[in-house]
């Protein structure tokens, strides 16, 4: 039984909704991942273990965001049987791409070591045209004091040397620019997102506020150790996402742009299912003609995307009338009870000022299986207004006990 429940707006299932758009196109959705470590930094699997884990789970592009580096030149690793690289995991190499494929030789200590293979091998490996693409990227690692600001570099083939200021935000900010110039300098289109904010109670969302000439970070990260979730007095990533918005479209900071949230894996552990850090998650859904680094970049950038840790979206797009529609994707083997809850959320500003920040002004469940599209009717004082949409399915792969599946629109303003 569908269960509406109004905040003075309307919600309309799709059967009622006259849709602008060309119905003759149909919008491709492609699935990746945009933050993944392997033996090249801390991570505990060689590069093409990693990326055949996506591959077999049907992903489309894959980021291998190792900490500042590409995975360029020539680097062997140790095999032992206690270290991250043990003689079972060559022999998995081994299985699934053949006997051929390890390169072993004597390390400096008279053991085995293997050569990792680069991204140039990768590729040549992995991508199939239209159907996956290894898209180049590299975690930009710098700190202030104690405060650890990761941001990750898509579609960038060369080291980019991580870059310190003399405070938090110019910290940020520098290494935001040194990527945008990487973009700049090379032609090609680059995109930089900011990392697990809550990581270690590095930043604030005045840090994600001020952030110029990018504006994309993480709103969900599968690592355990990022702390998405509210502590205390301490906002969650989702309220960081709120706060944030209201300062840019608002109170003017940063470039005045809207600010996007995407969902990550952050994997390290590729072996165990239920490690600290383990693929599949998080990650972003990008509407997109091609499976192509650039094409993928400026479809992010365009903000044709949206983060998900299992729910599934057939559309979404903001109509000229001023209606946010968001499109679920039936869940064929959907039981009786199963539901989907989607809440439109966003912060009003009335008599000049903004009120309630991350209010949730409308909420509709309904059947998992349904399918049905709902919208949003923007009445005039909304800031922005994003969607969050919730199953009640469980997370098959949680990053903390109780995790349903979700998705996360991008906010839109009218």
């Amino acid at each position: 039984m569908m269960v509406l429940a109004m905040t003075a707006l309307m919600l309309v299932v799709a059967g009622a909704i006259a849709a602008s758009s060309d119905d003759s196109v149909s919008p491709r959705w492609l699935r990746g991942n945009t933050h993944t470590h392997t033996l090249w930094s801390d991570g505990d699997a060689p590069p093409e273990t990693a990326v055949a884990w996506y591959v077999d789970h049907g992903y489309d592009f894959l980021v291998l965001s190792d900490h500042n580096l590409v995975q360029n030149g020539e680097r062997w690793f140790d095999v032992s049987p206690d270290g991250r690289l043990t003689p079972a995991k060559v022999d998995a190499v081994r299985d699934r791409f053949g006997a051929d494929w390890p390169e072993i030789d004597a390390g400096d200590g008279g053991g085995e070591r293997m050569r990792l293979r680069t991204l140039a091998e990768l590729k040549a490996a992995f991508d199939r045209p239209n159907e996956f693409v290894l898209v180049p990227g590299e975690e930009v690692t710098s700190s202030h004091r104690m405060a650890q600001i990761h941001i990750n570099a898509l579609n960038v083939d060369s080291t980019i040397p991580p870059v310190r200021g003399d405070s938090v935000q110019a910290t940020i900010q520098a290494n935001l620019d040194a990527i945008i110039a990487w973009g700049e300098a090379n032609g090609q289109p680059v995109l930089a997102h900011l990392n697990h904010p809550n990581f270690r109670k590095s930043l604030a969302s005045v840090n994600l506020a001020e952030m110029r000439g990018e504006r994309f970070f993480e709103v969900y990260n599968g690592h355990r150790g990022v702390e998405n979730q509210r502590i205390g007095n301490r906002p969650s990533t989702e309220e960081l996402w709120d706060l944030a918005l209201v300062a840019r479209l608002h109170g003017g900071a940063g470039d005045g742009t809207p600010l996007y949230g995407i969902a990550t894996d952050d994997a390290h552990d590729h072996y165990t299912v239920d490690a600290v850090s383990v693929p599949g998650r998080g990650w972003v859904m990008v509407r997109c003609d091609v499976v192509e680094p650039d094409a993928i970049v400026d479809a992010m950038r365009r903000g044709d995307c949206y983060a998900s840790s299992g729910v599934f979206l057939d559309d979404v797009r903001m109509e000229d009338d001023g209606r946010l529609v968001v499109d679920p994707k039936a869940v064929g083997d959907a039981g009786e009870d199963e539901t989907l809850t989607v809440e439109f959320i966003g912060t009003r500003v009335i008599d000049g000022e903004p009120r309630k920040t991350g209010e949730v002004l409308a909420t509709v469940e309904q059947p998992l299986g349904s399918g049905a599209a709902v919208e949003y009717r923007f009445q005039g004082d909304e800031l922005y207004v994003r969607a969050r949409i919730t199953s009640s399915r469980p997370h098959p792969r949680p990053y903390a006990e109780g995790d349903r599946e979700m998705a996360w629109t991008q906010p839109v303003t009218r």
